[in-house]
């Protein structure tokens, strides 16, 4: 009969034959790593699908490669196909619609310089808003870097971002109730004008029929505050019509500044289509008239655009009724739709037809006139527009003490 080992001696030879079976079996054995890779993959990993085509793959294979864009430059076109306005279909299959190109005269740089970094850092920390940024200006580029530091030239948009009004062309943003002033802001802006060292400054707003009497304090307060720290930078202020109240026109227009701008924006027949309701051209003339009469020696300056559908013949009178309130500088400029939801351009003005206009408004007697596809109320304000006036100004004045100087050594004489 086999002898029965105990408990105690089964246990410990299980422990070794364990033992012995984890030993290896060669000095040659190797343990392979968990994460070793099989020298062959199985047969099935080879083998990838084919992409399906579409008709974008298509379209993309089928388009210009490199070499088109960066190819030799072609040679220009003639006038008559640079003018000539391009039109595409654009949509989907059975709803295309066709979309007129923007013309090779409106397309402009992308915005760089150093001025343009600075301008824009400042606005941001100290809370400031620009016409320029808000209502999408294509000319920030050339304004805000300027040919040197002193002709670079920015538009201040005053009393926030949000106007009470909804004129068809605009893309500011509208409300009814817009946040309250920032009591601190004449101070801010003439500290940033002053700090930027600008030759040349538009101050314009938005619309606050919320307020009793339309911002015009406000305005007048950074006026003042501006020429304390930059007596010699010429500002321009834009403003709006405050709903007609011609006492704040004169309290704006007695602050201190240099010009005094409001915009006609297009003529009496287009204005209710084109400018909120609220805004009327008669109104818009009185308060160019009360303006001018308010300060001696002011110069008063407005804006047209082109594009909506006016004819000649209403330009005609809205230049004779400007004329008739002694208005100084009027601009002309194109349309540019800034969405969908706005009103559509009716028409891409040439430079020939700006220009042609230009040459009329100086016959008609206005002291200065800029004119053309990009020009805004304020665009280049120092270069094209207070550097031609102050010319003129001078020129007169050096004729007139001419004039005194002989009249003097004629009496010495007798």
């Amino acid at each position: 009969m086999a002898t029965i080992r105990p408990a105690s001696r089964r246990l410990l030879s299980s422990h070794n034959e364990i033992r012995r079976s984890l030993r290896p079996c060669s000095i040659y054995q190797t343990r392979s790593l968990a994460t070793a890779v099989a020298d062959t993959p199985p047969a099935n990993a080879t083998k990838t699908r084919a992409r399906p085509s579409t008709s974008f793959s298509d379209r993309l294979n089928t388009g210009p490669a490199l070499g088109d864009f960066v190819g030799a430059p072609e040679p220009p076109l003639p006038v008559h196909e640079a003018l000539e306005l391009k039109t595409a279909m654009v949509g989907p299959a059975g709803k295309k619609k066709p979309y007129t190109r923007l013309p090779e005269w409106l397309k402009t740089p992308v915005p760089i310089g150093d001025n343009f970094k600075k301008i824009k850092n400042d606005l941001r920390g100290l809370n400031l808003h620009t016409v320029c940024e808000e209502a999408r200006c294509p000319n920030i580029s050339d304004c805000w870097g300027g040919s040197d530091k002193s002709a670079a030239t920015a538009t201040i948009m005053l009393m926030g971002d949000t106007c009470t009004r909804g004129c068809r062309f605009c893309s500011v943003k509208t409300s009814r109730a817009p946040p309250p002033l920032d009591p601190h802001e004449p101070e801010n802006t003439a500290e940033a004008l002053s700090r930027w060292g600008l030759g040349y400054v538009v101050l314009t707003s938005v619309d606050r029929d919320d307020l009793a009497d339309g911002g015009a304090r406000h305005f007048a307060s950074t006026i003042m505050k501006i020429k304390q720290k930059a007596p010699t930078m010429l500002v321009e202020a834009l403003t709006g019509d405050y709903a007609g109240d011609l006492d704040m026109v004169r309290m704006v227009a007695t602050s201190g500044l240099d010009v005094y701008a409001h915009n006609m924006e297009t003529v009496e027949e287009l204005t209710p289509f084109v400018r909120d309701r609220r805004a009327k051209f008669r109104q818009s003339l009185e308060v160019l008239n009360a303006a001018k009469q308010a300060k001696e020696g002011l110069i008063t300056k407005t804006s047209l655009m082109l594009g909506l559908g006016e004819t000649e013949e209403q330009l005609w009178a809205t230049l004779k009724e400007l004329r008739k309130v002694d208005v100084d500088v009027v601009t002309f400029g194109q349309y540019m739709r800034p969405t969908k939801r706005h009103m559509k351009v009716e028409e891409y003005v040439t430079p020939e037809t700006f220009e042609l206009w230009r040459q009329r408004a100086l016959d008609m007697g206005f002291l200065y006139c800029a004119s053309g596809p990009l020009v805004r109320s304020s665009y280049k304000a120092g270069e094209a527009f207070i550097e031609n006036v102050l010319k003129k100004r001078a020129r007169k004045n050096q004729l007139a003490m001419a004039d005194q100087a002989g009249d003097f050594k004629v009496e010495n004489l007798h």
